[in-house]
């Protein structure tokens, strides 16, 4: 680590937003950023124009070092999002943004060096034993927005660790009642593969909301998801609500699924924006129960804290902490 104080941009690209902010790492490893910047992909055709962008708001210049998390792979000579039009080529990067160095991590990775960075202030308990995250061993962290992002962090006894990136959000789904037999159904008109991520993501809402409305005989018409969770949540639609309900039910069903996977057994954390957005209703829902309920391995899930990053940009704060590893 340099005796000096070292900026960098660090960016977030989803599916629907592009996030950037000045990081600040100092001399000791401490990462803080001033107020990031939103901006939403479909309004730019490329990640260059978003970056110009970007640098006209701050001014017209930037740091020379960039770190990016990227929702999807991030190997290979182009890389393309999983949820938007977008695509980066590593080797033009340099030319293109006028930086000397940069880092590209998968977004989850970065919210898996979130996680490892993060206070413990950061964390919001949600089921288990109400205890930090283990020190040493294997988490998982998982976390829904436009697509799921599933990561694990494995700590050694030394105080290092290593993150890696998985795509756990397209595993099969698997439903355990009459109501996602149901989702199921609607789902497979679509999609001849049902993934987890068809159901535990934000735009899974909508098909959720559609499923029960048929199966009450209530007619409703298509609509923005973003609508549904707004009234799913400010108590203004009961159906919205029971959506809202439904979809926290197969989110700690899909946690506890990537915990077993992962052998995540030091511990799980749900990240993401709509996750924080849930943070209430994920306590008062069937979540826990859900997570817990895996037959034989019911009692071990049950040793296991599961926690909540309340961190407000974890994806930005995580890829600096990449770039501070990689190049620092």
């Amino acid at each position: 680590m340099s005796n000096a104080a070292h900026q960098i941009v660090t960016v977030d690209i989803g599916g629907t937003h592009a996030r950037f902010a000045i990081a600040t790492i100092a001399a000791d490893g401490a990462i803080t950023m001033d107020e990031p910047e939103t901006l939403h992909t479909e309004d730019h055709t490329s990640f260059q124009t978003a970056w110009e962008d970007y640098r006209a708001r701050k001014g017209g210049t930037l740091p020379d070092g960039v770190t990016m998390a990227i929702a999807g792979p991030v190997t290979g000579e182009v890389i393309r999002f999983t949820n938007n039009p977008w695509i980066i080529r590593p080797a033009l990067v340099k030319s293109k943004l006028g930086v000397k160095r940069f880092t590209i991590v998968n977004d989850f990775e970065a919210v898996g060096h979130a996680v490892a960075r993060a206070p413990e202030d950061q964390f919001v308990h949600l089921t288990g034993p109400d205890q930090p995250l283990a020190p040493t061993g294997r988490l998982s962290v998982l976390g829904p927005g436009t697509g799921l992002g599933v990561a694990h962090l494995y700590r050694e006894p030394t105080g290092e660790y290593r993150v890696s990136a998985t795509e756990g959000g397209h595993i099969d789904f698997a439903p355990l009642d009459q109501i996602e037999d149901a989702i199921l159904a609607r789902l497979r008109k679509r999609h001849n593969r049902v993934s987890v991520e068809r159901v535990v993501a934000g735009p899974a809402i909508s098909d959720i909301y559609q499923t029960l409305a048929a199966l009450e005989g209530k007619p409703v018409t298509d609509e923005d998801d973003i609508a549904i969770w707004t009234r799913g949540q400010d108590g203004s639609d009961s159906l919205a609500a029971a959506a809202v309900d439904r979809f926290c039910l197969s989110l700690g069903s899909v946690a506890g699924d990537i915990a077993l996977a992962q052998g995540g057994f030091g511990g799980v954390v749900i990240a993401g924006g709509l996750g924080y957005r849930l943070r209430d209703t994920l306590l008062t829902s069937g979540f826990a129960e859900r997570f817990r309920a895996k037959g034989r391995f019911a009692e071990l899930m049950g040793t296991i804290p599961v926690k909540l990053i309340v961190h407000p940009q974890p994806g930005l704060f995580g890829a600096a902490a990449a770039y501070a590893r990689e190049h620092l």
